[in-house]
Formats: structure tokens, sequence, C-alpha cells
């Protein structure tokens, strides 16, 4: 009685620390954003003094580019800013919202409107003047009345005009990221020697403003000396939609409490971090878990006659195991370094890597459990079906305790379908899971009621579930699995291999 007490108050222990370490945050798979690019630094009003030259040129720099510096004088250009780079998980995809939906901030000229509602005609054009001029000081009234600035006003607006213009053409063609892959520079064969690697920063959807130009730009033949300059411009506004869709190879797909995080937990040795309870909902962030398979079939995670009931004797045997591996590593490591250079390697054959026994790896996701309106957005169903839309193939698992594990099935396929059609038709195995009985233990009335449960699954599978495919139909493949028992896993393994490899040749 104490030996039960103990392993449920490790448990519950285990469960706690598993929670403390999510730092109370969820899961959040969409956000809308409002992104602003730096704006450019000021120019400068300056010119030039030195010993024997008390009225020299004008002098001032002109700002720098996005978030950048202000110019300075003595010709100091300001310092552009770096740019400002937002990491996203790879199988993020972004999009901009455009004008007329509701959810969108208004971008850098309609702001600048709004700034002006209620003002008179003068008290707009001041405004207007002093967000895009410096003046030299005491000089703003005698500027404004110049037609050197006049002129130099009137081609401001024209530029800003060809801005707008440009703005208005890259709505056209908004911004549209899927963020499915790693991508990286590649340099040309035919760029100059010495061209070195650069790094990829990304997309840019912002543009950063143009710094403002100094006084020198404005030195023509009839003004010799103008105490004017022009401010950086704003950086572009705009919104974004962000939606993550978790990218795995296999997509775990099944009702709340089938059992497919402790069937991840299974497959993948304990690494990948689930929460396993007796109750609905356990799951509520998808988790990706690798697989790595050796070349006998063999996968990092089963389990070989390990009572699999007593999870926390487990866990404590393989913390055991790893901290043996660990300081044998170490000692190895110690007795590597302390023999000669041109030492024969002890621990590696010739030719071969560290890894030597993985010859296929690939991921699972555990994804929180769908349930009936799921794709009509109950509760967290959309949230839910997108984390499972990017996997290559998906596999139902249903819960063959149950009464009737065919409804169970059918439910999860109309959801799918319901959500986005053909999705089902990634589907290409069931997993009969918490199928402990078929090995004969208990009552023999049970064990035969388990066995015609399983038939008639793999009836209901044969006429209901057939996926039709440009190669013609195929029919899934059912198998009886216990998780929690590590029963019939290297077979789930082998054919999700040949599923994930198919897929990957399909893709290519």
């Amino acid at each position: 009685m104490h030996g039960l007490l103990l392993i449920d108050h490790l448990r519950r222990q285990r469960k706690t620390e598993w929670k403390r370490r999510q730092g109370g945050q969820s899961f959040l798979d969409n956000l809308i954003i409002n992104v602003r690019g730096g704006k450019g630094g000021d120019g400068c009003v300056a010119f030039h003094r030195e010993k024997w030259k008390p009225m020299g040129p004008p002098s001032g720099g002109s700002g720098g580019r996005a978030a950048g510096g202000n110019g300075q004088g003595t010709w100091q250009n300001g310092k552009n800013a770096p740019p400002t780079i937002i990491k996203v998980p790879l199988g993020t995809v972004v999009r901009e919202l455009l004008p007329g939906d509701s959810r969108r901030a208004k971008d850098e000229w309609e702001a600048e409107e709004e700034s002006l509602e209620g003002l008179s005609l003068e008290e707009r054009r001041a405004k207007l003047r002093d967000g895009r001029w410096v003046h030299y000081p005491r000089y703003a009234d005698d500027n404004v009345n110049r037609d050197v600035f006049k002129q130099a006003e009137a081609a401001l607006y024209r530029e800003e005009r060809a801005r707008r213009w440009a703005r208005k053409q890259r709505l056209l063609s908004p911004v549209n990221l899927d963020l499915d892959k790693t991508e990286q520079v590649v340099i040309s064969d035919d760029a100059p020697l010495g061209t070195g690697q650069q790094e990829w920063l990304g997309h840019v959807v912002a543009r950063g403003g143009n710094g403002g130009l100094g006084n020198p730009h404005f030195l023509s033949p009839i003004s010799r000396s103008p105490k004017f300059a022009t401010r950086g411009h704003e950086g572009e506004r705009l919104t974004l939609y962000l939606e993550l869709k978790i990218l795995a190879d296999i997509g775990l797909v099944g009702m709340p409490n089938a059992g497919k995080s402790t069937l991840l937990r299974a497959l993948t040795g304990g690494r990948a971090k689930t929460e396993v309870a007796g109750y609905a909902f356990t799951t509520l962030n998808p988790i990706v878990g690798v697989i790595r398979v050796a070349e006998d079939g063999t996968f990092e995670g089963a389990l070989q006659g390990e009572n699999i009931f007593d999870e926390t004797a487990i866990e404590e045997e393989r913390s055991r195991e790893r901290e043996i591996s660990d300081i044998e590593n170490s000692e190895k490591q110690l007795r590597l370094e302390d023999s000669p250079p041109d030492s024969p390697r002890p621990d590696i054959e010739p030719g071969h890597d560290f890894d030597v026994y993985e010859t296929f790896r690939f991921t699972v996701a555990d994804n929180p459990g769908l349930i009936s309106g799921a794709s009509e957005n109950v509760g967290l169903g959309h949230s839910f079906l997108r984390s499972m839309e990017r996997s290559l193939a998906l596999v139902y698992v249903v819960d063959l305790s149950r009464p009737e594990p065919w409804d169970e099935l059918r439910d999860l396929k109309d959801e799918l379908e319901k959500y986005q059609p053909g999705m089902s038709d990634k589907a290409h195995m069931v997993i009969a899971n918490k199928a402990d009985l078929l090995g004969g233990e208990g009552d023999q009335d049970t064990v035969e009621e388990a066995r015609k449960k399983l038939r008639r699954l793999e009836e209901y599978v044969k006429t209901d579930m057939i996926v039709k495919t440009p190669d013609g139909e195929r029919i899934l493949d059912v198998i009886p699995t216990s998780a929690k028992m590590s029963q019939n896993l290297k077979k789930v393994v082998v054919l999700m291999q040949k599923y994930v490899q198919q897929a990957r040749t399909v893709k290519v």
C-alpha cells in the first residue's frame, strides 16, 4: 500500500514539475501584429567654420536610414540603423491585412491624416511643414517666404506623391509568406572572386524610412547658403497575420484521451515531453517528437520487456542509464585525449560516423485531441486542425477499449474533411490503441470481445475508410497496439517510415 502511495506521489510531483516548466504559457498558433519601419534620421543645417574661414560652405550631413542617427556638422551623415529581425518558428504563414479589414492598423499616410483632423488650413500647413523641414535657428519664417524654399517644398511633395503611388502598388502584391523551410543565400558561380558567404536575414516586410537631406543638398548658384534641411521619412506601417502550422512528417489524429501522448512517448523513448494522465485534453499544445530508426528496424524508444505500468520506475531507470552513459563517455573522451594523435580510435570503425546505427529519422506530432464540431471551431477546433494541416501523412489513433471505436474513426474523418476537403486523404494508418487484452491475458470472454471489436474495426476501415489517390484506391493499415505496454510498436514505426519515404519522394 505504501508503495502505491509513493508511486502516486511521484507521478503528481512529475506532473507539477512539467506544468512549472511550461511557465504558465499556452500554445499560441495565430497572432496579429502591427509592424512599423524605423523613421529616418533628420538632415542637419550647418556651415563650416575654421580659422581664416569664418563664412564656410554648408556642411550639414544627411540623416541615416531607418531609425538612423541625425546628420551633424562637418558633413557627418547619420548612421544607418541595423534591421530589426522577428524570428518565427518554421511552418509560420505570414499574410498582410489589406485596407477594409477592421483588424488592420492605419498606415503611415493614414496616421498623418488622422493627426490633422480638426485643424484649420493654416494649422495643417504649419504642422505638415514642421514634420518635413529643419530650419537654421531663427530662420524659419524667412525660409518659408523665399522662392528657393518654395521650389524645394514643391519638389518634396512630388517625391511624396511618387512614394504614395509606390505604396499603393505594393498593396497589389501584399506580403504572403509560407515559411515552411529554411532558406539561405546562395552565391552564384559567376560571382566575383573573394565574394564570401552572406548571411540570409529573412524577408523584408516593412521598409524603413530614408534619412533627411542636409543643407548642402540644396546648394545652387542662386542659393549659396541654404538654411534648411529635410527631416527623415516615416517607415512603412502594416498589419500582419501570423499563423503557425506545425511541420511534422506524421501527424497523430485522435479523440481526447485516445493515448496519443503515451504513444509518442513510447516511440521517442520519453524524449517528447508530453503530459500523460487519465483524463481528456491533457495535450493542449502540439508536441513534435523525433523517431530514430536503425537499419534492422529497431528504433530509439523501443522498450524490451519492461513493465510499462510503472512509468516512474522506467523514467528513473532511463535517467540512471543516461548518467552512466555520460560518465562512460567522459572517461572514454579523457582516454582519447591522452592517446597519441595518430593512434586509432577504438570507438569508431574506419570510415564510419559517430551515429553509425541510425539510418533514418522522421518527426511525429502529438496533436491535441479533436472533438465533434472542431471543424466549426468549437472549442479550440481550428487551432487543433491547423497543427496537423502540414503533415506529410496522418495516422488515426482510436481507443479500442471504447464500445464503438469505428464511430470515433468516422467522426475524425468527417472533421478533417469539413475543415479542408481532401485532408483525410493524407491518412495511411489506423492505430487501435489500448489493445492490451488481445495478448490473451484476463477473462477469455473479455479477450474474445476485444478480438471481435478489432475485426469489426478492420472491416469498417476496408469498406468506409478507403482513400482515393491518383494511383488508385488505398486501404488504410490497421495496427492494434498498446502504447502503455509498448506492444507492436516496431511494426508501427516500419510503416510510418515507409509513408514518410513515399511522401518525401513525391514532394521532391
